[in-house]
């Protein structure tokens, strides 16, 4: 019950965070969006492990790795992203480019750990990501039109960068480090790696204070950053990465509910049944057996 609610904790939140983006690039430049988002996330869980009293003492190597972990899943992953968000590409589409962590995963597991996917994780893998085909076959075309393609490569690119921040979660707890002190570590490393690109190379520093930007930035950085994180990487502890990451096959139906309401996204009957092959892929992955399983 517990995978569950992580599992389904990850969903909702991650669904709804995309559109919010959008919020931040329409007033300052990318770099300093998610600067801001990750140093407001650093600053509140380095102050709940002091609170906690659980900080430890972590060799240098592994301090390493807190840098790699906030490099890759909580600092230039996400510049792509708002980059991509930038440049007009939906946030349902960019919510489903980056269900391709799934399969990202599994080649990574493979790759790093010698560990092969389950025969369910495949065939729901292949499931999910034909209903992702399915739901934007009608867009390809115009997508490329649009002359949005360098955006949706941007996407690819930066999902990467996130799976390889699993592959440091991973990492880091089968070294017996707690998900909320790696993730206050790297959301640290991964500010202060931006705060030096925003100091070189990005315009002029400024904070809006207008109430979207600010309003979408403490729940980016909050729900979306300390909660959501602590959700999935725990849940990538408990059930597998290539499990956890079918959570981003999901998420998008949510977001693309999001879209349809505030951005126009229109439904036809291919995208609906996109969908509908999308949860089946999720009933193939998840099912009860394995969601619910404490291991």
């Amino acid at each position: 019950m517990f995978n569950l609610i992580l599992y389904l904790l990850t969903i909702s939140i991650w669904g709804s965070t995309w559109i919010l983006a959008k919020y931040q690039v329409d007033e300052i430049s990318v770099m300093q969006s998610v600067l801001y988002r990750y140093v407001i996330a650093a600053v509140l869980l380095q102050g709940l492990i002091s609170i906690m009293r659980s900080r430890n003492r972590h060799s240098l190597r592994t301090h390493g790795q807190f840098f790699l972990l906030g490099s890759f899943l909580f600092g230039w992953n996400y510049v792509l992203f708002y980059t991509a968000t930038d440049l007009g590409l939906t946030t349902g589409l960019i919510a489903v480019v980056f269900s391709l962590i799934i399969t990202m995963n599994m080649a990574n597991n493979a790759l790093l750990f010698g560990e092969r996917p389950e025969r369910s994780t495949v065939i729901g893998a292949v499931i999910g990501l034909s209903g992702i085909t399915l739901v934007f076959a009608e867009d390809i075309a115009a997508l490329t039109g649009q002359g949005l393609l360098p955006a949706i490569l941007i996407c690819v690119a930066a999902t990467y960068l996130a799976s390889l921040g699993n592959m440091m979660s991973k990492i880091l707890q089968r070294k017996g480090v707690s998900v909320t002190g790696s993730n206050g570590w790297g959301m640290t490393y991964g500010a202060l790696s931006l705060l030096v690109a925003v100091m070189l190379f990005d315009e002029p520093m400024r904070f809006p204070t207008t109430v979207p930007f600010l309003s979408s930035l403490l729940f980016l950085a909050i729900v979306g950053s300390i909660v959501a994180f602590w959700s999935y990487l725990t849940l990538l502890g408990r059930v597998g990465a290539d499990k956890a990451a079918y959570a981003m096959i999901v998420f998008p139906v949510w977001a693309l509910m999001i879209s349809w309401m505030f951005e126009g996204f229109m439904w036809t009957p291919l995208k609906v049944l996109g969908v509908g092959v999308i949860l089946a892929g999720n009933l193939v992955v998840v099912g009860r057996k394995q969601i619910t399983n404490p291991t």
